[in-house]
């Protein structure tokens, strides 16, 4: 049964960790209140252990990460309870995204030219 809880666990702090990458999430709970708490701040501080490798290999959602890291301060987790700051963070992350996809395919189409121009030179 310990370990049966600590799985659950698990799953429920992998899965709200995951949401803090979603900035409409943020602001939701900024307009709740939810960052004025003390208790609620001090468990973002827990969840920073999600940066160690063991435990951010299971992320699909790396953002979150970067999130959680901007959560640690006052002044962020004040301004997430505008919505204009909410959707600037998701515009930011929506380029972030279609440049590194851009990125990523120019340089798998190079190494790919590159291992075949190795493979011809070889023979």
């Amino acid at each position: 049964s310990d370990d049966t809880g600590n799985r659950l666990r698990f799953q429920l702090e992998l899965e709200f960790v995951q949401c803090l990458a979603n900035p409409n999430y943020l602001n939701f709970l900024a307009q709740r209140g939810y960052f004025k708490d003390k208790a609620f701040v001090n468990y973002l501080k827990y969840l920073l252990y999600w940066k160690e490798p063991e435990y951010a290999k299971y992320l699909k959602y790396p953002q979150c990460l970067h999130m959680l890291e901007l959560l640690q301060y006052e002044h962020f987790r004040k301004e997430l309870v505008n919505a204009q700051c909410a959707k600037f963070i998701d515009e930011q992350q929506i380029l972030h995204w279609q440049h590194y996809s851009r990125k990523r395919m120019r340089l798998q189409q190079a190494l790919a030219e590159q291992q075949q121009q190795n493979s011809s030179s070889v023979k």
